[in-house]
């Protein structure tokens, strides 16, 4: 049997600074399946991954996990993670503390929380800094945490918003490495980037403009 999408939605709009920025979005997305998501600066990248983690409520349609839909079974956020352009870290925590804390809040028993928090900053080149403040941390190493935490939650979805833009091109291909790899255990990975060769090593890309009224996905 083939299984269905593992992230979908349906007539998706979404509204950000008052305006609808994306319009009767219809897309699905399959386990496993990597995808890039391109577009201009304010064509939606971040307004659509935020909706589809469930941070955001859309303004129409809906977000459906496993065809489920997510305003339904919100307990069915803890299958998406999401790595926010922003990092989305606790500034007075540290490296390792911030990864802690949101294994913690997934469930996960406090050692073993350590454990993965320091197997996933450890695969992000950031082990070293794992009892470092996040405010004493660069831009990049501040993005491999908030890369390392989404890694270590292990979803079903991961989005991620930008994840090299801070990098050189050593941890740039290092975090790219990373992301990809978790497609092989059937995670959905879903990049936004301006980068054409992250596209490159997708399966398809879907390209945003002002408004979107319906997808389009193609092999980069």
């Amino acid at each position: 049997m083939v299984p269905g999408p593992a992230l979908s939605c349906r007539a998706l709009s979404c509204r950000a600074g008052g305006r609808t920025i994306i319009e009767d979005l219809t897309l699905e997305l399959a386990p496993g399946e990597r995808v890039a998501l391109m577009g201009p600066s304010g064509s939606g990248k971040t307004t659509l991954l935020t909706t589809l983690a469930g941070l955001l409520p859309p303004a129409g349609g809906r977000v459906m996990v496993r065809g489920v839909p997510l305003d339904e079974q919100p307990a069915l956020r803890a299958e998406l993670a999401l790595v926010f352009q922003s990092y989305g870290l606790l500034s007075l925590l540290t490296a390792a503390e911030n990864v802690e804390v949101a294994l913690r809040a997934a469930g996960r028993a406090p050692k073993e929380a350590v454990g993965l928090a320091a197997a996933a900053l450890a695969r992000v080149g950031v082990a070293k800094f794992a009892d470092h403040l996040v405010e004493e941390l660069s831009g990049g190493q501040q993005q491999r945490v908030a890369v390392a935490r989404a890694l270590a939650l292990r979803p079903r979805v991961l989005l991620a918003d930008e994840p090299t833009a801070e990098q050189d091109a050593t941890h740039r291909a290092l975090v790219l490495d990373e992301l990809l790899a978790v497609t092989g255990d059937g995670t959905t990975l879903v990049l936004a980037t301006h980068d054409p060769e992250v596209a490159e090593r997708c399966d398809r890309v879907i390209r945003l403009r002002s408004a979107v009224r319906h997808h389009s996905g193609s092999r980069p």
